[in-house]
């Protein structure tokens, strides 16, 4: 099978298409037929080794991806060959870029059928890690107001949308080309940080991020 790897540290040109042997789940992990694979900032902070990963080299980069299952581990009980999943596939986030890749089983999910393969392989680390800030570390609750700064980037714009479906009071900052997108959001005031404090029109709120 054909994968995108690294066999040294540094700029995009280091990457190569290598064929490799497809790779066999162990116990605990899935053996998923990537259709699509994402691309996120993390990805190229390991390829120049700014994020360091237990992982020797050559390695093959990428961590969010869709596709469908093709083997799973002897543990693995909630997929079946032939499933559409979506998630990531480890947590050193490598091991994506590639026509087959391993999953930890605890890390992907099966895939909605209103996203397209393209669509779930956008969503999953930066979704987790706006679900991660919202419930596990900020414990919000229905009811509470945030104040979401940044709004508009991918973590942002994922927060204002699960701060809201969780009967949040959503208050947000963007640019000025982004104001009217955050409101479309779901945000209750956008304010345009280029042009207004925040601190001078936003009311005290429960939960800063």
């Amino acid at each position: 099978m054909k994968a995108a790897r690294i066999h040294r540290f540094g700029s995009p040109e280091v990457i190569v298409l290598d064929d490799i042997t497809r790779p066999t789940p162990n116990a605990d992990q899935v053996l998923v037929r990537v259709a699509a694979a994402g691309v996120g900032p993390w990805d190229a902070l390991i390829r120049e080794q700014k994020s360091v990963v237990n992982v020797p080299l050559p390695l093959t980069l990428g961590s969010d991806l869709a596709g469908i299952v093709e083997e799973v581990g002897d543990d693995v009980r909630h997929f079946k060959p032939g499933g559409k999943v979506y998630g990531a596939t480890n947590p050193q986030f490598v091991g994506g870029y590639a026509e087959y890749a391993l999953a930890s089983a605890n890390m992907i999910a099966n895939k909605p059928k209103s996203l397209s393969f393209e669509e779930a392989a956008s969503a999953p680390i930066v979704a987790v890690t706006a679900w991660q800030m919202l419930f596990d570390y900020a414990k919000a609750q229905p009811g509470q107001s945030v104040l979401i700064q940044g709004a508009a980037g991918n973590v942002g714009a994922y927060t204002v949308q699960l701060a809201c479906h969780a009967g949040l009071h959503v208050f947000a900052t963007a640019s000025s080309d982004n104001v009217l997108f955050v409101g479309e959001l779901g945000a209750e005031k956008v304010v345009d940080y280029k042009t207004t404090r925040f601190e001078d029109v936003v009311p005290q709120v429960d939960i800063v991020l």
